[in-house]
């Protein structure tokens, strides 16, 4: 895929997210363009896989340039960035942090676990949220 087609992709990823969350994550971007199997992202998120990279059907140039035109978007889009913790699953009680990246690079690593947030279309959601929840009861109450 040359490098316009996997912009528009991913443009439209992260658009696609906040729209229905209210947020866009890079890992999620990833499943959704097809460069990340979710197969391989459950094998990650346990612990089988040392880095996610690793695991993605794309080279370093291209995730590079995914990571890139997902801030560009962001910044374009007045999207609120926020870093979130990424930790293995299955392990009680213990909080194992999961790398992104072959050397662990503290900038690539934040690269990929920060979120982009959009504050309106949370309140939208939210308030959406709250109005099913209050059609529900009105119909418990009359049934």
């Amino acid at each position: 895929m040359n490098n316009e087609k996997l912009i528009k992709k991913v443009d439209a990823a992260v658009c696609d997210q906040g729209y229905k969350r209210g947020y866009a994550a890079p890992v999620d971007v990833l499943l959704q363009i097809g460069v990340l199997s979710k197969e391989k992202y459950k094998e990650w998120q346990f612990g089988h896989v040392d880095y996610l990279e690793r695991v993605c059907n794309a080279n370093l140039s291209k995730l590079s340039l995914i990571l890139h035109e997902i801030r560009v978007y962001a910044r374009k889009k007045q999207l609120k960035p926020s870093v979130s913790d990424y930790k293995q699953w299955g392990k009680k009680n213990k909080k194992i942090p999961l790398r992104f990246s072959k050397y662990g690079n503290p900038e690539i690593e934040k690269q990929y676990s920060t979120h982009y947030v959009d504050k309106k279309r949370i309140e939208q959601l939210k308030e959406k949220k709250q109005k099913e929840a209050d059609v529900s009861d009105i119909q418990d109450k009359d049934e």
